[in-house]
């Protein structure tokens, strides 16, 4: 199945890109979706304990189920003033 995932701040800078498609297996989860990501970016690994997820724009957890043609959005911390 196929997913939008939105990288913000950080994470879109060591990606190289804000938006990319995933192509993943179902049944998936928001982890499946990281982990596809942290295997071909491994920077991204440091992020994963403090950084917040959505799916579709609601808050979710790293446990919650992904459907075909679902957007997920990694979100680290920010920090400023």
């Amino acid at each position: 199945m196929r997913v939008t995932v939105r990288l913000f701040a950080r994470l879109r800078d060591l990606a190289g890109s804000g938006e990319l498609m995933r192509e993943v297996e179902a049944p998936a989860t928001v982890r499946t979706v990281w982990q596809s990501l942290a295997a071909e970016i491994p920077a991204l690994v440091e992020y994963e304990g403090t950084m917040s997820v959505a799916v579709n724009a609601e808050y979710a957890r790293m446990a919650a189920a992904v459907h075909d043609g679902d957007e997920v959005a990694f979100l680290p911390p920010v920090s400023g003033g």
